[in-house]
């Protein structure tokens, strides 16, 4: 039984969503976490939606066995933050959190300002590591 999401994968291009952003510095951090996405999943950025930007794709399965296409990882630079769909569940997460600097979360998502909040090196290990778990486990972040 597949369930369509309202959010799929596009065609649209990422780099003119990026430029579409107004606030500089979220612009500027857009293209920086994009840089850092695809060097540490290894995965083509793809849009999904009109405002994430997605990183590897796989079939979740929710545990009532409803299934759909979603990504693995990706990030949104919203207007009031820069929002990482990197919150999974691994055993890793809470210590690395810890030493990331101001942030919040919820159920998949970090929030963050603005990437000169964070230590950068400590976001790219929850971003290499969350991607690792989410495609071992077989659903997104």
């Amino acid at each position: 039984m597949a369930y369509e999401p309202k959010t799929r994968k596009t065609e649209a291009s990422v780099e003119a969503f990026l430029d579409s952003i107004e606030n500089e510095t979220r612009r500027r951090d857009g293209y920086t976490t994009l840089e850092m996405f695809e060097r540490l999943t290894g995965e083509k950025a793809k849009m999904w939606g009109p405002a994430i930007i997605g990183f590897g794709d796989q079939k979740y399965k929710y545990p009532d066995g409803r299934e759909m296409d979603w990504m693995i990882t990706g990030f949104s630079p919203r207007k009031q933050n820069m929002t990482l769909y990197v919150v999974c569940g691994s055993p890793k997460q809470p210590a690395l959190l810890e030493k990331l600097g101001k942030h919040k979360t919820s159920v998949s998502c970090l929030y963050i300002n603005k990437l000169a909040d964070v230590d950068l090196k400590v976001l790219e290990k929850v971003i290499y590591d969350a991607h690792k778990y989410s495609k071992k486990k077989g659903g997104g972040c």
